[in-house]
């Protein structure tokens, strides 16, 4: 065998030698292989769809970092007090799975928006690394919820711009509520896989508003027009929802009890020109934020709260109708 051959020969054992050793090799497991990593996992029996849900932001952020750490066992323990929170309303029909993920800190969305991106697109590749070991380990081709508020709602929407033009995560979508959070008809021109609800039955659709007091002009979280649904009438038009149509208004704690409820706080309608849900029949003043981005009369923290019992009745009867009960 004269050198050229024994060279050419020596040199594709080499290459078989290393795609041997390439293919061997395991592939990296998911971090939510370990169910440490998840604040609900599997919770509930004998329920007709699963709730894949999303934290909104309790982590404030620090000098040292924009992104929640997942060893913050202090921040972990807000994380998981704010998903009882929201619980109530998805518990009665869903088995519940909800990650912990390195959302981004409050104090980023004080940033430019191009300079916060970098932050909200960490917390992102949690998530979707969450919602894929979910859907090929866990799911089961079962029905399922999609939901979260604030960053929890932005998640949500990237989830489904990214990866709902595949059939296989689209399909068995029962809804998204994706609460407290803009979604504009750019962007569903754009991704057509983004549904906007259209009345109280109808399923694979998105469910947001925004809520806050008739004189706010604008927000942190709606600057221009956003699209929404009322969670009183179930009307995307501004038509009035009389107070008499709120089922309860219910107050949680970290625990996920309710520690009050008052049916028929509030009414709403839908603002015409901002597309937000304007509330009506409270003083702004009883209802202050918690948070400096949040003016007075913004009612973000009040989303899920003002419309709990509509919006609990409505995860049943958006779920039926999925499995045809």
């Amino acid at each position: 065998m004269n050198k050229r051959v024994l060279s050419f020969t020596v040199a594709i054992f080499l290459c078989l030698l290393s795609f041997s050793s390439c293919a061997n090799e395991a592939p990296k497991a998911s971090i939510y292989s370990d169910k440490s990593n998840w604040a609900y996992y599997a919770i509930g029996e004998d329920k007709a769809a699963d709730l894949f849900l999303l934290c909104p932001t309790v982590f404030s952020g620090s000098g040292n970092s924009h992104n929640m750490s997942l060893d913050d066992e202090r921040t972990k323990a807000s994380f998981y007090g704010a998903l009882n929170m929201e619980k109530g309303i998805y518990e009665n029909e869903c088995r519940m799975f909800a990650p912990y993920y390195r959302q981004a800190g409050l104090e980023v969305y004080q940033l430019d928006k191009a300079e916060r991106e970098q932050y909200l697109e960490s917390a992102y590749r949690d998530v979707k690394e969450a919602f894929t070991y979910y859907m090929e380990n866990l799911n089961n081709d079962r029905p399922y919820v999609l939901a979260g508020f604030s960053q929890g709602a932005d998640m949500t929407i990237r989830l489904m711009k990214d990866l709902f033009s595949d059939e296989k995560y689209s399909k068995n979508l029962v809804a998204c509520y994706s609460i407290g959070w803009q979604l504009t008809s750019e962007e569903t021109a754009e991704y057509p896989q983004l549904k906007p609800a259209q009345g109280e039955t109808d399923t694979g659709v998105i469910i947001t508003f925004n809520s806050e007091a008739e004189d706010i002009k604008t927000s942190v979280i709606v600057e221009d027009k956003t699209l929404a649904i009322n969670p009183l009438n179930w009307k995307t038009d501004s038509t009035p929802a009389d107070k008499s149509l709120n089922l309860g208004a219910c107050f949680t704690n970290y625990d996920g009890e309710i520690v009050k409820e008052e049916k028929n706080l509030t009414g709403a309608y839908l603002d015409p020109d901002r597309g937000t849900l304007k509330v009506t029949d409270i003083d702004k003043s009883d209802y202050p934020s918690s948070i400096s981005l949040f003016p007075q009369g913004v009612y973000h923290i009040y989303d899920y709260q003002f419309f709990y019992r509509n919006l609990q009745k409505n995860v049943s009867d958006r779920v039926k109708a999925f499995v045809g009960q």
